[in-house]
């Protein structure tokens, strides 16, 4: 068995050493305490221990008992378990066994989570075999979702509903099993990749903010135990095996007071009051903030909440529940926490007899703003860096065709979800077609003898289900920042059109890329993210000024598909690009970007053409580009969907 990098060893893994357990490792530990918690989003850049500290945490958990053969992990203490292998007898052989961590790769289908009926049993014998998916695996354990981010948003949908319900029921073409499913979800990711749309991160109990540490020190420290666990895992680990005992026991003690911790009406009040002046949306975030500080004092072996039980559940439970812009970071102001909670060693229980104390009144801070972000040089002088205004509506622009990408919400695409359009072979992605099954099979039943009134079916006569939905798609940026785009109000209007754009593009699961050019070259200022936040923090510092080099910022962003093509095949790019359609650099620069906007055209792309030329004498030159693009022509206050339903109205 592979040996695992130990809990404690990871920094602030180790409850016994000086500053305890950080914040990764304390909701980790709380959400295994308490998992009606619902499960911990930790957030962070790559390379901060995220998967080694989730994949530990299993080895310091208790063991837990099962029924032995029950493929469900059933509690032989439930006097009823709901398991697909029950009904157990009374005394049915118990098993004990480790808590198990189970990993959902990102790419895994709808069928491997959730189980599947065998259908050729079901259709041809009569008989219901359910093959669990991973979600019976993971039952009373923990399921761990690296960059759950890049799920596909109806999986983890469905991960979050099992984890609120503690139960999943599998129905497949009127066949319907029912089997438990309590789970603790564990999702890593790195925002730089995309983030949760705001409804699925609101379903996460406690989400954390982690970063490598600053201090060299520590840095040194933590790549020393890496070298040496390297070295010799067995006798690492064995150096930790003391400290992981007594980890485990902590929480299985705290296991144990957690149902006699009290939670009284005053500190249920304050949570109400914490809640509504950090402008926390719905109540879950209450439920949420009252499980975690009753699971810490459990975890502090207290049998009652105190103010610094519900200063760290508002630091874990709150953060991401906070009403925000949908370009802004999850995050809070922990001064403004402090003022909004009184001193620590205050009963949050005071005196009903006696006067409330008066505590110190909101400073008013907003939520803590992102990191910086690390941006390229922008290339030659730079002379204007205008902002951009509120984004609006933005009409909606599509590739054409039917593709095969990932799931979203832009473009027509064959997918494992949506309308059924007819059907094909079951080697593909796709529910039963149960008609086209049994209309395959019906000819063959005199050559296989049937008898009675059963059909007897063979694997390739099933037909799976081709469905059509909606996929994601990168949408390119191509961006003139030159000297004729340079004027305030028209580069205001210009990133205030991209930035409702990267709204749209947010909503629909889209990649984006930013292409911009000016002076003498084009630069990728911001390379294929699912990230529009980070998107949308570099629009707001995109200089302008110089001469116009057309030619080069299309050939740039044929190479910027190019690359993308060949990492995924099925990708399909929606290219924008914003310019007034003038060429001034370079020698012929006409001539030079009209071929470079034919060859784009060859590559068959769907394009649309922005025109930012703006004043009463105009060259049109953007509607030519257009053409040489074969691209759809869109003046800039037609990008807003609004606007353009005047202009319908007008001419209507």
């Amino acid at each position: 068995m592979e040996q695992l990098y130990p809990f404690p060893a990871v920094l602030g893994g180790d409850p016994d050493a000086p500053g305890g357990l950080d914040d990764m490792a304390l909701a980790l530990v709380l959400s295994a305490i308490s998992p009606g918690i619902g499960g911990v989003l930790i957030r962070g850049e790559k390379g901060t221990a995220k998967s080694t500290l989730v994949r530990a945490l299993a080895q310091v958990l208790p063991p837990i008992d099962v029924v032995a053969g029950d493929r469900f992990s059933s509690d032989p203490t439930e006097p009823q378990p709901l398991s697909p292998d029950g009904p157990f007898p009374a005394d049915a052989a118990v098993a004990t066994r480790p808590v198990r961590l189970v990993e959902l790769p990102v790419g895994a289908t709808e069928d491997r989570v959730l189980g599947s009926i065998q259908l050729e049993r079901a259709l041809g014998d009569g008989v219901v075999e359910f093959e669990p998916g991973l979600l019976a695996r993971a039952n009373r354990g923990i399921l761990y979702v690296d960059e759950v981010n890049l799920l596909a948003d109806h999986l983890v949908d469905l991960l979050l509903d099992a984890a609120a319900m503690g139960r999943l029921t599998v129905e497949r073409d009127a066949v319907s099993v029912t089997h438990a499913a309590r789970f603790v979800l564990v999702g890593t990711m790195n925002p730089e990749e995309g983030e949760l749309r705001p409804q699925l991160l609101d379903r996460f109990g406690l989400t954390v903010e982690v970063s490598a540490p600053r201090d060299p020190v520590l840095r040194a420290e933590a790549v020393r135990r890496r070298l040496a666990f390297d070295a010799d895992p067995d006798g690492f680990a064995g150096r930790y095996a003391g400290s992981e005992q007594r980890l485990q026991m902590r929480i299985r003690a705290a296991q144990q007071l957690l149902p006699d911790v009290a939670l009284t009406d005053a500190a249920l009040v304050k949570i109400g009051e914490i809640c509504a002046a950090l402008d926390v949306d719905g109540l879950r975030g209450d439920i949420v903030c009252a499980r975690t500080a009753v699971a810490h004092a459990a975890w502090q072996g207290r049998d009652a909440v105190n103010i610094d039980d519900l200063r760290v559940a508002a630091r874990l439970a709150l953060p991401h529940r906070r009403r925000r812009k949908p370009f802004d970071a999850p995050g809070m102001d922990e001064n403004e926490l402090d003022g909004l909670l009184p001193p620590q060693d205050c009963d949050p229980d005071p005196d009903p007899d006696g006067p409330e104390p008066d505590g110190p009144e909101p400073d008013g801070g907003g939520s803590a703003a992102p990191p910086d972000q690390a941006r390229p040089a922008p290339t030659g002088g730079s002379t204007s860096t205008v902002g951009a205004d509120s984004a609006y509506r933005a009409r909606l622009f599509t590739v054409d065709g039917v593709g095969a990408g990932s799931a979203g919400r832009r473009s027509r695409a064959r997918t494992s979800s949506g309308r059924r359009m007819g059907a094909t072979a079951a080697d593909v992605a796709g529910g039963l077609h149960l008609f086209e099954t049994l209309r395959a099979a019906a000819p063959h039943q005199g050559a296989r003898r049937r008898r009675g009134g059963r059909i007897l079916l063979q694997p390739n006569d099933l037909r799976r289900a081709v469905r059509e939905g909606r996929e994601a798609n990168l949408v390119l940026f191509v961006v003139d920042t030159s000297g004729s785009m340079a004027a305030a109000e028209r580069m205001r209007h210009v990133k205030t059109a991209i930035a409702s754009l990267l709204l749209d593009a947010y909503r629909r699961r889209d990649r984006v890329a930013v292409v911009t050019f000016r002076g003498t070259q084009a630069e990728l200022a911001l390379p294929a993210t699912g990230s529009v936040e980070i998107a949308a923090v570099r629009l707001d510092e995109l200089p302008a000024g110089g001469r116009t080099p057309l030619a080069e910022g299309l050939i740039e962003a044929g190479e910027v598909i190019r690359r993308e093509r060949l990492r995924d095949p099925a990708c399909r790019p929606l290219l924008v690009v914003l310019t007034d359609g003038r060429a001034t650099a370079g020698n012929d620069p006409v001539a030079r970007s009209q071929r470079a906007a034919s060859h784009l055209a060859e590559q068959g792309f769907s394009t649309v053409v922005v025109d930012c030329e703006a004043g009463r004498m105009r060259l049109g030159l953007a509607r030519t580009l257009a053409e040489h693009l074969r691209a759809e022509y869109v003046p800039l206050p037609q990008v807003s969907a609004e606007a353009l339903t005047d202009i319908v109205k007008g001419a209507a």
